[in-house]
């Protein structure tokens, strides 16, 4: 599964699920970005086949609903849906 990757200071790991044409998921990068943070995004809904198949597989893990943006820092933490207070709480 290829990520794309934002520069920035890392607060650990922090990967995004979201979608291409979701405005909460957009609002959330710009929000990453306006912290400063380093992190990964991936949008599901632009992936085929197996991708995606693990794509979702990797959400679901973290976030049942299948809902996005779904937020993950160090494979501990989930931001499910735009929560700004929540990420600059534990991102800010």
């Amino acid at each position: 599964m290829l990520m794309e990757h934002v520069d920035g200071e890392n607060k650990g790991k922090t990967v995004l699920f979201a979608l291409s044409t979701c405005g909460w998921c957009k609002k959330t990068r710009i929000l990453l970005e306006e912290l400063g943070v380093e992190y990964d995004y991936i949008y599901v809904d632009l992936l085929q086949g197996a991708e995606r198949k693990e794509a979702i597989e990797n959400v679901e893990k973290w976030n049942p609903k299948l809902s996005f943006p779904t937020l993950v820092i160090n494979d501990e933490e989930t931001i499910v849906g735009f929560n700004e207070d929540k990420v600059r709480e534990i991102l800010g």
